[in-house]
């Protein structure tokens, strides 16, 4: 299942996740550079994502959402 991490690229080009992952094995990943400047700073991305995490109801809402946004777009012509 694909996963979509918040992380910061410095201007020398490191990456940094905002916070920790854990995988089984080592996986690829694609980088989107966006064109805004981090709003977030660390400690409150950190907070946030400790509240959504103990919040079971609300990652049962988010994902029941995000998994009939796929069906509708699977729906749409091209």
């Amino acid at each position: 299942m694909s996963q979509t991490i918040d992380a910061i690229i410095d201007e020398h080009g490191s990456v940094r996740l905002l916070r920790p992952i854990q995988l089984s094995e080592a996986r690829r990943a694609l980088v989107t550079i966006l064109d805004d400047q981090p709003v977030w700073s660390e400690v409150e991305l950190d907070e946030g994502y400790r509240a959504m995490a103990q919040d079971q109801m609300r990652e049962t809402e988010a994902l029941e959402l995000s998994e009939a946004s796929i069906g509708d777009s699977r729906d749409e012509t091209r």
